[in-house]
């Protein structure tokens, strides 16, 4: 529905959209609110959860190994074994107000990376004001994207190109949990994506994921707002808003004088505008769990944009518009034979995703970044910090007839 709207008003309107749907979920969470059964349905990722511990150091950490073999369509492929991520987090309570939260990753054994170093400052439960490194509040996956936390091997492929997760900027803003209304919320200003840096960094294949700054020497030429809630007002159930709404930077910007109108041009082809909406629901009850992310996105410039990224008089691919949405379920086979708390879950998830649901005037739609997946597996939980994996994936183009398939195992942990 979320999605229908947005279709029907310009880009204009997307804020004021938002600000409506906001002050009508803050009405309803008046009326249903649940005090004494809030807590089951908060959610909070491991670097939050380490960040509360006492006055001191605390360390902590969770991982991933994966195995993932593609088969069938009379081929035959080489598996993939990986230590995908290990990750170290260190928190530092200085005080009952005060602390640092620090996130260090290494991919693949060999690629080394900050995804959170950030500070806190609580002035009360309602008001903490953070600043440095931080996680973009967009969707579910990217704020909670601990693999202990997720059913599958790999994360949902809408989490890697629209909403490039781990998705995260050097910003400044507050948070806070207002518990007379069952209600989080996040609100942040950040540096944007780097869309140009000697060539289109932005394209239908690959979405947004190639633009992100990550915090490396990141160009903030205008800040961009980052905006969420999530109301948890009944039992068992979460939803999320989120939005982004801004301008990407480009490197043509350095020492241009604004009344050189010929390189001023240039540089402004290099940008685009975005305003990027999503909704999210969770959901448990009784071993039943229900799980769904929603994405639009709408992408200004960008037929100006295409033209000056071109590669041999080929012009570059960015949509207009891109949205996506999955929906997944899953159920603990576990619950009414097994009183340890080890859970055997299984799950199915089928996503769509578009990068090129519209083009700008004199760039052609391109089927191949119409995505269509199914997956579907077992996730064996023998402790809250180990789970064990295996799922196969379904996946296709709306260019293509077959599926590709590929079956994934794997480890995770967190402690």
């Amino acid at each position: 529905m979320i999605y229908e709207i947005v279709l029907q008003f310009n880009k204009k309107l997307i804020m004021r959209k938002i600000l409506f749907v906001l002050f009508a979920m803050a009405n309803i969470a008046v009326l249903q609110a649940q005090s004494s059964e809030k807590s089951s349905n908060i959610y909070e990722n491991a670097a939050v959860q380490l960040g509360k511990n006492s006055p001191g150091i605390s360390i902590g950490g969770y991982g991933q190994i994966d195995y993932n073999q593609p088969f069938g369509n009379g081929m035959r492929y080489n598996g993939l074994a990986d230590v995908h991520r290990l990750v170290l987090l260190v928190a530092y309570r200085f005080n009952k107000r005060l602390n640092l939260i620090s996130e260090i990753e290494w991919e693949h054994v060999k690629e080394v990376s900050v995804e959170q170093a950030y500070v806190n400052y609580s002035l009360k439960p309602e008001i903490t004001l953070q600043a440095g490194l931080m996680l973009v509040p967009m969707g579910i996956t990217n704020l909670y994207h601990e693999p202990t936390t997720l059913n599958g091997v790999t994360r949902p492929l809408i989490d890697k190109i629209i909403v490039p997760t781990t998705w995260r900027e050097i910003g400044i803003g507050m948070a806070g949990t207002l518990s007379g209304l069952s209600m989080k919320y996040q609100v942040y200003l950040f540096n944007g994506f780097k869309s140009y840096d000697g060539g289109g960094l932005i394209s239908g294949k690959y979405g947004l994921r190639k633009a992100r700054q990550s915090g490396a020497e990141a160009i903030s030429g205008s800040p961009n707002l980052a905006a969420r809630i999530e109301y948890f007002g009944v039992l068992g159930l979460n939803l999320g808003l989120s939005a982004y709404v801004g301008k990407t930077e480009s490197t043509l910007y350095n020492g241009i004088e604004k009344s050189n109108e010929i390189l001023m041009a240039r540089a402004d082809s290099s940008r685009v505008g975005l305003a990027m909406i999503g909704a999210d629901l969770r959901y448990q009850k009784k071993g039943f769990q229900l799980r769904s992310q929603l994405y639009y996105s709408s992408l200004s410039n960008t037929g100006q944009y295409n033209f000056f990224t071109a590669k041999d008089g080929i012009p570059n691919d960015v949509g207009k518009t891109m949205r996506a949405y999955y929906v997944e379920a899953a159920y603990n086979i576990f619950r009414a034979i097994s009183k340890s708390g080890s859970q055997l879950n299984l799950f199915v998830r089928y996503t769509n995703l578009d990068t090129q649901s519209s083009t700008a005037a004199g760039i052609s739609k391109n089927n191949a970044f119409h995505i269509r997946a199914i997956s579907s597996g077992l996730g064996w939980k023998i402790h809250r910090g180990i789970l064990i994996k295996a799922d196969i994936q379904f996946y296709k183009t709306a260019a293509q007839t077959l599926y590709h398939k590929t079956f994934n195992g794997g480890i995770a942990f967190w402690f």
